[in-house]
């Protein structure tokens, strides 16, 4: 995690709100109500710039309590479907991250998404904000099984990279401010697991380096040692019995010099 969230959340803890997610579901769900008695009860929430500039500014917030319903099911069991999801979410984000990131997470995503919207001049859609969401999941639990409508079970990280190329074809065909939402909805997501990403990404290079190099030199008659500890030069030859482990900073350890952090 990027050292300006634990500063963040230093500062700004006491502002999570706890929950946030199942706030959301909520409110979403009276809106569903709303709607199903007045048509027309989704236009008051939309983010339409000419009404925020009229001075209705709650519009930048409460178009994410417009659920995303329709499909092939009914609409009042998509958006049973949608409820359960947005809690099943949030509760995760929050058991794995806390209360803060989880919050801060989400209102970043939703300031990003209004401020990118508001600047192309479009209604945005909450499944981009949503898809963040899911990524950020899938980061902490990408094995965990789900069964789709209760029936069809699909690993998560396999639901993000489906999700993924779904915002792959929107930001492709779809328009301008679609586009921006996306970028804005990848950007909320680099700039929490960017790092880590970074780190894992140079982690694989030279752990493919390394084995390439194991069987090159193994091939040669002068096998080298694929671990070595960074603190004591411990090797799986000179320590057979040792297990070794990349930490956050990149570096290979044995387990006794093992980083308390990683």
């Amino acid at each position: 995690m990027t050292a300006w969230i634990n500063r963040a959340e230093t500062k700004f803890g006491h502002l999570a709100v706890p929950g946030l997610l199942r706030y959301v579901a909520a409110l979403n769900s009276l809106s569903f109500i709303l709607w199903k008695l007045n048509p027309r009860y989704f236009e008051f929430l939309t983010l339409d710039r000419d009404s925020i500039l009229s001075g209705e500014v709650w519009r930048l917030i409460t178009f994410i309590f417009i659920p995303g319903v329709g499909g092939l099911l009914p609409d009042w069991i998509g958006m049973a479907f949608y409820v359960i999801y947005l809690i099943w979410i949030g509760d995760g984000l929050e058991e794995a991250w806390g209360a803060f990131r989880t919050t801060l997470y989400y209102v970043m995503g939703i300031a990003g998404t209004a401020v990118a919207a508001f600047i192309a001049d479009e209604n945005p859609s909450g499944f981009i904000l949503n898809s963040s969401l899911l990524f950020a999941f899938a980061r902490f639990y990408p094995d965990t099984i789900i069964r789709i409508y209760f029936i069809l079970p699909v690993k998560v990280k396999w639901l993000a990279w489906i999700e993924g190329a779904i915002l792959l074809l929107l930001f492709t065909f779809g328009s301008w401010g679609a586009r921006a939402a996306i970028v804005v909805a990848l950007g909320n997501y680099l700039l929490f697991f960017g790092r880590e990403l970074v780190g894992e990404a140079r982690h694989h290079r030279e752990v493919t380096q390394r084995r390439a190099k194991f069987v090159a030199d193994t091939r040669d008659g002068a096998p080298e040692t694929m671990h070595r500890c960074s603190v004591c030069g411990a090797t799986e030859v000179s320590a057979t019995d040792t297990e070794f482990r990349v930490a956050a900073d990149g570096e290979e350890y044995c387990v006794p010099h093992l980083p308390k952090t990683a």
